[in-house]
């Protein structure tokens, strides 16, 4: 199945591809895509809340046309600036000595 990339500039010029991924009732995982391509260390995720109707039935999902719809430029400003990275370069625990 082909992955639905949406283009998008970030605040310093770089060109990102978004993909939502993970929709849920009252929230999906919305992936911004590094140019870089071949890894995905520098990728980076946001959560966009959902609260339409959906968002009272734990068993319903939201369609992906509506979250689609509602990635304006303007939200997917905020979404990246709240973005944080996939992975991470160094370990977040350090091992007691």
């Amino acid at each position: 199945m082909a992955r639905d990339i949406t283009p998008f500039r970030g605040p310093d010029g770089t060109n990102w591809g978004v993909e939502i991924q993970l929709p849920g009732s009252s929230n999906a995982m919305i992936v911004f895509h590094h140019p870089g391509g071949k890894t995905a260390r520098l990728d980076r995720y946001a959560w966009d809340m959902w609260s339409g109707p959906e968002s009272r039935s734990v068993t319903s999902r939201v369609p992906m046309e509506k979250i689609r719809q509602g990635l304006t430029q303007e939200k997917l400003d905020v979404l990246f600036r709240r973005s944080m990275p996939i992975s991470a370069t160094r370990p977040m625990l350090v091992k007691a000595s």
